[in-house]
């Protein structure tokens, strides 16, 4: 199973990347070894103003990189800090310029945050989109509160119940996964025995 990890901030000082690289980290060991991060700070897309073909040699720099990624996924993970009260404008805008490519995917959503909430109204606000794009949202949900504290110096988890929590994720996301992508695959089997 590929999985993907959207990063979805792209501003300087940025905390929540390193929930990405630590989420990436997990998921691997707990046996997802295809999992990917697409981090948007590495592409500098630009507000969308049109839907654009593949191959069309007008399309931004990185896009047709992205779609790859985004085709290829079987699962994903869309990351996002809370910025007043919502996910980041850069993953939105990521999001704009696609839609077939997460129908029907299971995605989970983990929201990061300097204060105590830990981005709750930025990872219901996901869990919306996701529904909008025609995916399916985990319900269970990876909240990241006071991230600026969430790692020590060696870039290890600094507090043992956010741990705990990385680790109840990384599980509920695997099953739910896992039980999507497995269904999705015994319909295209059926389709094609019928065929």
């Amino acid at each position: 199973m590929n999985i993907l990890i959207i990063s979805g901030s792209v501003r300087t000082g940025r905390k929540s990347h390193d929930v990405a690289v630590e989420l990436q980290r997990r998921l691997i060991g707990y046996g997802l070894i295809d999992t990917h991060v697409l981090d948007l700070a590495a592409y500098n897309l630009p507000v969308l103003e049109e839907k654009y073909l593949l191959g069309n040699s007008d399309m931004p720099k990185g896009l047709a990189e992205i779609q790859q990624m985004l085709d290829r996924a079987d699962a994903m993970i869309f990351l996002s800090p809370e910025y007043h009260g919502s996910y980041s404008g850069a993953l939105k805008n990521a999001v704009d310029y696609f839609w077939k490519e997460f129908q029907r995917k299971p995605i989970g959503v983990v929201a990061a945050a300097s204060g105590k909430f830990g981005g709750i109204n930025a990872s219901t606000d996901m869990q919306q989109l996701i529904l909008s794009l025609g995916a399916f949202p985990m319900p269970y949900k990876l909240l990241i509160p006071m991230v600026q504290n969430a790692f020590d110096e060696n870039g290890k988890i600094a507090d043992e119940f956010l741990s705990k929590n990385f680790d109840r994720f990384v599980s509920e996301f695997a099953w739910f996964a896992e039980a999507i992508t497995d269904r999705k695959a015994k319909e295209s089997t059926t389709i094609k025995n019928k065929q």
